[in-house]
């Protein structure tokens, strides 16, 4: 973050500054998690509220807190936290000339591209990008005041639930870049339909000045519709792409190994991570890093070292007895699902007689086709020769429907647990998905809390 004081706070927020103090770090809104020097923006919670925590920030190492109401610390009061974060967050975008911004949203893969991008840029210049998958109005600033005067490269997730999230995120910060991945089914509950996603989804191009790059997946049709959209240039990835997904076949593994070209140049590597699906965002990486000025074999360099960055994320985890567990429980919806079935349904169990086996919860936020998205991803499961699909809670018990005798239906984690404690053993590969709420993470931890284990971040 810019160095600044109480004063220059208030000027950009429209706050009023009250004590003296010089914010030197970053910002933040979990008062555990204080960087020395730095900001602690105090957010009223349905269940917590910020304020409460202001003064254990300061003891924490906090300079100042940024807040709705007085606290006993030196502090800027603002109307609103959240709309003050983000007018604090483009005040310090605008001072950083250096800076090329990449926006990226997609209705999945946004943080595996994400991670895979601040990979390939961080080496060559200093690199902003978020952890996870912070990309709402919290996420986006936060992100944005991480940057200083010496950060060359800002990655920025940008997630929405309806039609003008996005764009608001881009008035916080504005891309240069602008990446859409996907628009599929996530969140159709809010969105309303599919096309109602790709018109929220395209305001991300339309930020764009003419100087700005619009990077479109060719392979989508709603995405690729969205370079009408832009005041940019366009550089399309995917299989008709101007950077171009030549070829992929995975290895025993799991491992994608990729074929791109770009012009005359072409690039082949093995992406250490679990999933075929990691063409589309490998290819979507490199349009990207080309935008930028990168060349494509120094992007295939990096991405054959590009292991997973954050957690619950097709990450591989083998107990001694050869129980292999993948954790991909971050969140879901129906692309990510079936591309996460595909991927261990290909992988197969690791030994002799073994079964792979899912576990799945409810995918949220699907509206009224829900229990049909539901039902057809058991039916997938079915058909790609799983060997036992646990359906977790009562959300996901269409799954059962669609998948048939090799599914069971439980009420719980706990009774999740108790299932693959009596139906799992060496040689078993068992898949973990939910959205997030789920905490399906529970049912990894209890899999490999009886011996201790190796895990593998591919």
């Amino acid at each position: 973050m810019i160095e600044l004081d109480l004063e220059g706070i208030a000027a950009a927020t429209g706050g009023t500054a009250h004590g003296r103090a010089r914010v030197t770090g970053p910002a933040t809104i979990d008062s555990r998690d204080v960087p020395p020097g730095g900001l602690f923006v105090a957010i009223p919670g349905e269940h917590v509220d910020g304020h409460a925590y202001a003064e254990a920030a300061v003891r924490a190492g906090a300079a100042a807190v940024l807040c709705t109401r007085p606290v006993a610390a030196p502090h800027v009061l603002v109307p609103d936290a959240t709309v003050a974060l983000g007018l604090l967050a483009r005040a310090t975008h605008d001072r950083l000339d250096r800076l090329s911004t990449v926006g990226l949203t997609g209705s999945s893969g946004k943080t595996s591209t994400k991670d895979l991008l601040a990979h390939v840029l961080e080496p060559l210049a200093p690199t902003v990008a978020p952890t996870g998958s912070f990309n709402n109005e919290l996420g986006v600033p936060l992100t944005v005041l991480r940057a200083d005067p010496s950060t060359r490269y800002l990655v920025v997730e940008m997630g929405a639930r309806g039609r003008g999230h996005i764009a608001a995120l881009c008035r916080i910060s504005p891309p240069d870049v602008a990446v859409v991945l996907n628009v599929g089914t996530a969140h159709q509950g809010e969105f309303g339909s599919v096309d109602d996603t790709a018109v929220a989804k395209g305001e991300l191009v339309e930020a764009l000045g003419p100087g700005g790059t619009a990077v479109l997946n060719a392979d989508d049709p709603r995405v690729a519709a969205m370079a009408g959209r832009t005041a940019g240039q366009v550089l399309t990835f995917g299989r008709g792409g101007d950077v171009r997904l030549v070829d992929l076949l995975t290895d025993a593994a799991g491992h994608p190994r990729i074929t791109l070209a770009h012009g005359p140049d072409r690039e082949t590597f093995v992406l250490p991570q679990i999933g075929g699906h990691h063409g589309s965002n490998a290819a979507a990486t490199a349009a990207v890093a080309v935008a930028l000025g990168v060349d494509l074999a120094t992007v295939a360099a990096r991405l054959a070292t590009a292991t997973v960055r954050s957690p619950h994320r097709m990450a591989r985890h083998v107990r001694p007895d050869g129980l292999v567990v993948v954790d991909d429980s971050y969140n879901a919806n129906p692309e990510s699902v079936a591309a996460a079935l595909r991927s261990v349904a290909d992988l197969g169990a690791p030994g002799d007689g073994g079964r792979t086996v899912v576990v799945l919860g409810e995918m949220l936020e699907l509206g009224a086709d829900s229990a049909d998205h539901h039902r057809r991803i058991g039916a997938l499961a079915r058909e790609l020769g799983i060997g036992l699909v646990v359906a977790v809670g009562p959300g996901a018990s269409p799954v059962v429907e669609g998948a048939g005798a090799l599914a069971t239906g439980v009420p719980d984690v706990a009774a999740a647990v108790e299932l693959l404690h009596e139906q799992v053993g060496p040689g078993d590969l068992v898949l973990v998905k939910a959205s997030r709420s789920a905490r399906l993470e529970r049912v990894v931890t209890a899999l490999l809390a009886d011996a201790r284990h190796t895990s593998e971040g591919v």
